[in-house]
């Protein structure tokens, strides 16, 4: 009966499958390797500073657009690490988390009948934010092995109604790190159609030896038509958190901050004060972050391998995605359950990521984000698998 009251905006759009699987994965006590929240302790400087914050009063409503001392500690960020001159108060809004600032920029860009281009299997918030900003999402496949961008594809997929591509890079669920080459052509594509480049970052400091994450908008070119997003919450293992910003020319800012403001105002204060702080911190952090999650990659790629599943090595990120199609299973969602019911152990089926489900049938996703002594526990319980 409650759905006839419900607007055609959110029909069809149900629960996510990330609560599902943790439903499943609790129902069942089920080892967890589905949904992406770390089971370790997040940054304990983040942690020190937000009660210091508390402790000095930072407890009132933030500034519409972020705190000063956030929104100088990421212009010092992006100086540092990209080499961007960012005027914190012109360029940069804090959101409540980087799927805000997604929705926030979507929901401020789109309008009806503009065409948005992505490239699936895509984060699963950005779907919905496209529809409901009365937006037609044109969806660009990343296939195995590499999962690099067919480029006449994408050519394709760009045209006289194109509004905006979404770019997440490093990239969730396959860990591709997108190519200067792959940017360049989407650089290329958004110039030669007046397009404006969302681009999801959040995995920016987990990246694998080898490779580079670059933003797009230092692209020639690109600056001045990029919407540039990341959060703390992956960096400093704070998802709880929801700090998250979107950095832009200034006559972008607007696309952001007046949907931004009626969708949250603001966000925490202690919270932000204390992610001001730990974005200064030293470099030794930002090496332990990638090292620690290389070797949990590593871990889990040996592992797929024991039990004789093929997996595709991630090139940043905390997931890996597997590959199927040599089980008795027909499709990931059939795996996935059977994995969480009887094996105990919870994954990802990623159709949930895709327009064109076929394409993503045969692969399950994993994060590695988690404690060695969860792994542990998971591989043993995934040796059952073993053929």
């Amino acid at each position: 009966m409650g759905e006839r009251y419900l607007a055609e905006r959110i029909r069809g759009t149900g629960t996510t499958i990330f609560t599902e699987m943790s439903r499943l994965a609790v129902q069942h006590n089920a080892v967890n390797l589905g949904q992406a929240f770390p089971d370790f302790p997040g940054f304990a400087v983040a942690k020190e500073a937000a009660c210091d914050a508390i402790a000095w009063d930072h407890n009132q409503y933030a500034l519409m657009h972020g705190q000063p001392a956030l929104r100088h500690a990421l212009a010092e960020h992006s100086q540092r690490f990209y080499g961007m001159e960012v005027d914190p108060e012109a360029h940069i809004t804090v959101t409540c988390g980087a799927t805000e600032a997604i929705f926030a920029s979507i929901l401020g860009l789109v309008n009806p009948g503009d065409e948005v281009v992505l490239f699936e299997p895509f984060y699963d918030s950005y779907l919905p934010a496209i529809r409901m900003a009365g937006g037609v999402p044109r969806a660009v496949t990343l296939r195995p092995p590499d999962f690099r961008v067919p480029a006449d594809e994408l050519r394709a997929a760009f045209g006289p109604r194109t509004k905006a591509v979404i770019v997440n890079t490093p990239h969730n669920p396959t860990g591709h790190v997108f190519t200067r080459e792959e940017l360049a052509l989407i650089a290329e594509l958004c110039q030669e159609h007046d397009a404006i480049a969302i681009t999801d970052e959040v995995y920016e400091h987990i990246v694998f030896e080898g490779y580079q994450h670059l933003r797009l908008a230092t692209l020639p070119g690109m600056w001045e038509r990029t919407i540039t997003i990341s959060s703390a919450g992956k960096t400093f293992s704070l998802t709880g958190w929801k700090v998250g910003w979107a950095i832009t020319p200034e006559h972008l800012a607007p696309v952001v901050r007046r949907t931004h403001q009626f969708i949250t105002f603001a966000g925490a204060t202690p919270l932000q004060e204390a992610i001001a702080v730990a974005l200064r911190a030293g470099d030794d952090y930002f090496d332990m972050l990638r090292r620690e999650y290389q070797q949990r990659r590593d871990y889990m790629l040996d592992l797929f391998a024991e039990i004789g599943l093929p997996a595709y090595a991630p090139e940043g990120t905390y997931f890996v995605l597997v590959d199927i199609r040599e089980t008795d299973f027909p499709d990931d969602v059939a795996f996935c359950r059977y994995l969480v019911t009887e094996i105990g152990v919870a994954a990802i089926p990623p159709t949930a990521f895709y327009i064109n489900k076929e394409e993503g049938r045969h692969l399950v996703r994993f994060t590695f984000c988690k404690r060695w002594e969860t792994l542990e526990a998971a591989a043993e319980r995934l040796a059952r698998l073993r053929g």
